[in-house]
């Protein structure tokens, strides 16, 4: 009877060992992937791309994403490799640099010959709804040093991306939506650098 009992608990304590572990935890970036076609340091020019803003219910490790009956949810086993500022700092990083061929010198020391262009990003809202859509407005600014009497622009970007279904589907429409945000801003730079007025991009 007593090895009985003492079979019974093993059983139970191995279901319960079981049962708590938790599920897998999947990382994603917001970082594109690498690019053949990249193009690095051939402007006459440097961008700095500053901290960038976010908003605070988006702002911590694990993905919050929208359900259909207008309520949100903390995805703890879907999380972000890096803080999240960081990472859309980073992407819109690399996204200008591909498009520009322009160093971002933000934090390291350059030339103070360069003219510098500093970008100052401030994200409204980043929303993301499995299956449905990504949704990112953001305000941004670009200072040009060196470039003559207007040297500031303010814009904002307001970019969905249809997405399938899956979190990796969420994680690449973000990607998609940065890129194009850095080519928003990258508009701006190029009209500067090639002497002509800053006008905010066509997006809505």
């Amino acid at each position: 009877m007593r090895r009985l009992v003492l079979c019974l608990s093993l059983s139970c304590l191995v279901l319960a060992l079981g049962a708590c572990r938790s599920a897998p935890t999947h990382f994603y970036t917001l970082l594109p992937p690498a690019s053949a076609s990249e193009v690095r340091g051939h402007a006459a020019y440097d961008i700095a791309v500053l901290p960038v803003t976010i908003p605070a219910q988006v702002d911590r490790p694990q993905m919050v994403v929208r359900d259909g009956d207008g309520s949100v949810a903390l995805l703890q086993g879907q999380r972000w490799i890096g803080p999240l500022g960081d990472e859309i700092r980073s992407a819109v990083s690399i996204g200008l640099m591909r498009r520009l061929g322009a160093k971002d010198v933000y934090g390291l020391p350059h030339d103070s010959d360069t003219p510098v262009y500093r970008v100052n990003v401030n994200v409204r809202r980043f929303e993301s709804a499995p299956g449905q859509y990504t949704y990112l407005l953001a305000a941004w600014s670009v200072h040009a040093d060196k470039s003559g009497n207007d040297p500031t622009i303010a814009c904002t970007s307001d970019i969905r991306e249809s997405v399938g279904a899956g979190y990796a589907a969420l994680a690449r429409g973000h990607q998609t939506a940065l890129y194009a945000l850095a080519g928003d801003i990258a508009t701006v730079i190029q009209a500067a650098a090639g002497g002509d007025a800053m006008h905010c991009p066509g997006r809505h």
